[in-house]
C-alpha cells in the first residue's frame, strides 16, 4: 500500500498543529474500500451478464482459482489474510495460498450451510448493474460479506501501518526545520547498521549520535515506550502519552514530546537544547511557515521512500560552516 505526499503533509500538519490525525488515514481507508465493493459487485453481475449462474462452484472458479488472480486477492476472497497464512504454514508461497485458501473456504461454506440448515433465518443480496439484477441466496451472501469484512480488515491493518511508517521522517525533519537546526545535525545518510533500528537520528557537534522514535499510537498504547527502551532511545515524538509513560520517561532521562496538546510541538526546542543540537526557537505562524518547508520535503505524487531524499543526498553547494538550513525563513 502507498500513501501520497499530500497526504503525509496533511497529516504532518495536524500533528503539529495538535489536532488528530486519523480522519486522514480513514479517509483513505474507507475510499479505498467503497471502491472494492462497487468492484467485487461488478464482477458478480458481469457473471450473470456471461449466463453464468452464481453458485458456490461458480465463487471457487472465479474468485480463487483464476491464474489472473494475485495471492493477495486469493487470500481475501477466501476469508482470509495474509499474515494468518504465512503464521500457519511459516510460508506465503501462492502455492502454499491457494491451497490454505481453498481449505478455508470450504471449511467457511461448510459452516455456513450448517448454520442455515438449523436457524430459521434468510439473508438476500440483490445487485442491479446494467439493467440486470443479481440475487444471492443466504450463504452466498454470507461468503460475501465474509470477504468484504476481510478486506476491510486488511486495508485498515496495511494503511495504518503504512501511513505511521511514511509519516515518521518527514516529521521529524519538518521539526528540524521548524527550529532551524542546521541539516548536517539530522543527516540521515550512511547510518552503519547497529543504528538503522531506531526512527530517527540526531547529532551533535562531536558527531555523537542521538536515536529517537516516533510513534503515531493512542494514548497509553505500551508499545510507543517499550520501543524507546528496547532501542536505547534519547527521545520520543509522539501523539499521545499517557502520564504513566511520561512519569517513566522522565524517571529514566528520556525526553519526549507530545504532539496533540495545545503547541505539544514546541517541547521538542526542551529535546534540541538538551542534547546540546543548534537551533532557533521558533514564534512565527505555524501553518504559513509549513507552506515552505514542507513542499522541500515531499512531493505530492507516491512516496517511494520512508526517508525523504532531502535528508540522504549532498548539498549541491556544500556549506563548509556546517550552517546549512533545509528552509530560509
Amino acid at each position: 500500500m502507498t500513501v501520497t505526499g499530500i497526504v503525509i503533509k496533511n497529516i504532518i500538519r495536524k500533528l503539529l498543529a495538535g489536532q488528530d490525525y486519523r480522519s486522514e488515514v480513514l479517509s483513505l481507508i474507507n475510499a479505498e474500500f467503497l471502491q472494492y465493493v462497487v468492484d467485487f459487485f461488478k464482477r458478480i453481475a458481469w457473471a450473470k451478464l456471461d449466463n453464468e449462474n452464481v453458485t458456490a462452484d461458480w465463487y471457487k472458479k472465479e474468485l480463487l482459482c483464476l491464474d489472473s488472480l494475485t495471492k493477495e486477492e486469493v487470500a481475501v476472497h477466501s476469508g482470509l489474510n495474509m499474515k494468518t497464512i504465512s503464521n500457519m504454514y511459516n510460508s506465503a508461497s501462492k502455492q502454499i495460498v491457494l491451497e490454505a485458501s481453498l481449505e478455508h473456504y470450504d471449511t467457511l461454506y461448510d459452516a455456513i450451510n450448517s448454520l442455515t440448515e438449523q436457524d430459521n433465518i434468510d439473508v438476500a443480496l440483490t445487485i442491479k448493474f446494467r439493467d440486470v439484477s443479481v440475487d444471492l441466496n443466504i450463504n452466498e451472501s454470507l461468503i460475501v460479506i465474509n470477504t468484504l469484512a476481510v478486506k476491510r480488515s486488511a486495508l485498515r491493518g496495511g494503511y495504518w501501518s503504512t501511513a505511521g511508517k511514511q509519516v515518521e521522517k518527514p516529521l521529524m525533519i519538518a521539526l528540524c526545520a521548524l527550529f532551524k537546526v542546521p541539516k548536517k545535525y539530522y543527516d540521515q545518510r550512511n547510518l552503519p547498521e547497529s543504528q538503522r533500528e531506531s526512527d530517527f537520528y540526531l547529532f551533535d557537534d562531536t558527531g555523537k549520535d542521538y536515536p529517537g522514535e516516533v510513534k503515531l499510537m493512542g494514548k497509553g498504547n505500551p508499545e510507543s515506550a517499550d520501543a524507546v527502551y528496547a532501542r536505547d532511545s534519547r527521545f520520543l515524538v509522539a501523539n499521545k502519552l499517557s502520564d504513566t509513560n511520561k512519569q517513566q520517561m522522565d524517571s529514566e532521562g528520556i525526553l519526549w514530546v507530545e504532539l496533540q496538546t495545545e503547541n505539544g510541538y514546541k517541547r521538542f526546542e526542551e529535546v534540541l537544547k538538551t542534547l546540546s543540537i543548534p537551533y532557533e526557537p521558533f514564534t512565527g505562524d505555524l501553518q504559513s511557515t509549513l507552506d515552505r518547508i514542507l513542499p522541500v520535503i515531499l512531493s505530492d505524487d507516491v512516496q517511494d521512500s520512508v526517508t525523504p531524499e532531502v535528508v540522504l543526498s549532498e548539498s549541491e553547494q556544500r556549506n563548509e560552516s556546517g550552517s546549512e538550513l533545509l528552509v530560509e525563513f
